[in-house]
């Protein structure tokens, strides 16, 4: 599963797609954002609707930076989200 980098407040956020498929099958795809800084890991998620490509991979490829700055700033803690089994 390939995975993309961004930067958010000096931290390093890894983004990659949960794996979860929805009911809007190729409509909805969850991203996670996963930090480990500091040996505390975090993790965020996020759901989006692609504008271009209706395949998971393809669709994260064709993201830029600030797509990613974006839906992470719509993000939610990990332990609100099913795609995490609603842990922390």
């Amino acid at each position: 599963m390939p995975t993309r980098a961004i930067t958010v407040g000096g931290r390093r956020w890894d983004v990659s797609h949960s794996g979860r498929v929805t009911q809007y099958d190729r409509d909805e795809f969850s991203l996670l954002f996963v930090t480990a800084d500091e040996g505390d890991k975090e993790v965020r998620v996020t759901r989006y609707s692609p504008l271009g490509a209706r395949w998971r991979d393809q669709s994260l490829a064709e993201m830029t930076d600030d797509d990613l700055l974006r839906l992470f700033g719509y993000s939610q803690p990990s332990f609100t989200s099913p795609e995490t089994g609603y842990k922390p």
